[in-house]
């Protein structure tokens, strides 16, 4: 049975949550979105994963957070993309999977020994994760 599209304006509009709650939630989405800025120079980070949990939490917390998330000119599209397809594109995909590949190879050069595997394994993590994801061609 197919999965009906979400349409990209909607807005989730969870139960009125208690203050310290929304903060929460909005603090986890400031975090989000900050790794999510760092990833988008960092190879080992991937960016999309991030911006997507943050708008998921700006969901719970923050509806102005939200709105500016969904309209900005970078983060925007993949957002809204995101809530209405739930799939991604197979070029983003193996643009990730490149990256995080070449991310863990320069950090496991650079890190120590004892380290040198962490990068890795959250990247192998992702990459399931993706893997697992619907395909848009």
């Amino acid at each position: 049975m197919p999965i009906e599209p979400i349409p990209a304006t909607i807005h989730f509009d969870p139960p009125r949550r208690a203050l310290w709650q929304r903060v929460l939630w909005a603090l986890a989405g400031v975090m989000s979105l900050a790794l999510g800025l760092v990833g988008a120079f960092l190879p080992v980070l991937p960016t999309v994963p991030f911006v997507l949990l943050a708008a998921f939490c700006f969901s719970r917390g923050s509806r102005r957070a939200e709105d500016w998330l969904l309209n900005h000119r970078l983060f925007g599209p993949m957002v809204r993309d995101w809530r209405a397809n739930h799939s991604i594109p197979l070029r983003v995909k193996q643009l990730a999977w490149t990256m995080m590949a070449i991310g863990s190879v320069w950090a496991g050069w650079l890190l120590p020994l004892r380290w040198c595997w962490l990068p890795a394994a959250c990247c192998v993590a992702v990459a399931y994760w993706m893997w697992t994801l619907p395909t848009r061609r």
